[in-house]
């Protein structure tokens, strides 16, 4: 029972310094990218609890191969909260239209929608510089005199991704009411433009 109640301590005081990590980090600090940034304060507060956990007395009750679990656990605790918090909030569309909802006073017509998305959403969350600058600070694209290229990183993470759309996406997905595939190959029935291509 000592066992479970330190270890449910410790748990929560990994959630008290990766909160405070987190907050600190994005008020005093640059952020490159939100998910990158969050994953970094995940293992700042790993660190920070692993010295607590090994070095103060309470938890003395806990092994060395306990505490080890431990902060396992909290890596991918501090994971699992990067991925599905700050990143979520800051880069879902699900998200935006929730808040694009309220600010609208609760309603805004459906057909009006695709204006919603192209004349607003692009704009409000700067979604094609802030997806550049995540995509250069993963090293997947380079920008060379006004032309977006991959790298060679970027081709196999395209490889990979192409791949899982196309096997491993769901066949029959809701979208609006009709079961399709339409996402699984989503450039299918895509005008071919040629004006904005570069080498």
């Amino acid at each position: 029972m000592k066992k479970t109640s330190r270890f449910f301590a410790a748990l929560f005081l990994y959630f008290l310094l990766l909160v405070a990590a987190y907050v600190f980090h994005i008020h005093y600090f640059s952020v490159n990218v939100v998910f990158y940034s969050a994953i970094g304060d995940a293992v700042v507060a790993a660190s920070a609890g692993g010295f607590l956990l090994f070095f103060l007395g309470y938890f003395k009750v806990l092994n060395s191969f306990e505490k080890c679990q431990m902060l396992c656990i909290w890596l991918l605790a501090g994971y699992a909260f990067a991925i599905s918090v700050p990143t979520v909030i800051d880069r879902s569309l699900s998200f935006y239209i929730l808040e694009k909802l309220q600010q609208r006073g609760g309603g805004i017509r459906l057909d009006r929608f695709e204006d919603v998305f192209t004349k607003e959403y692009v704009k409000e969350h700067r979604l094609v510089d802030i997806r550049l600058t995540e995509q250069q600070q993963s090293g997947t694209i380079v920008i060379v005199d006004g032309c977006v290229k991959l790298t060679d990183k970027g081709r196999s993470l395209e490889t990979i991704s192409r791949a899982f759309r196309n096997h491993l996406l769901p066949k029959k997905r809701l979208i609006m009411g009709e079961y399709s595939a339409d996402l699984t190959d989503p450039f299918k029935n895509s005008i071919q433009a040629v004006d904005y291509g570069c080498r």
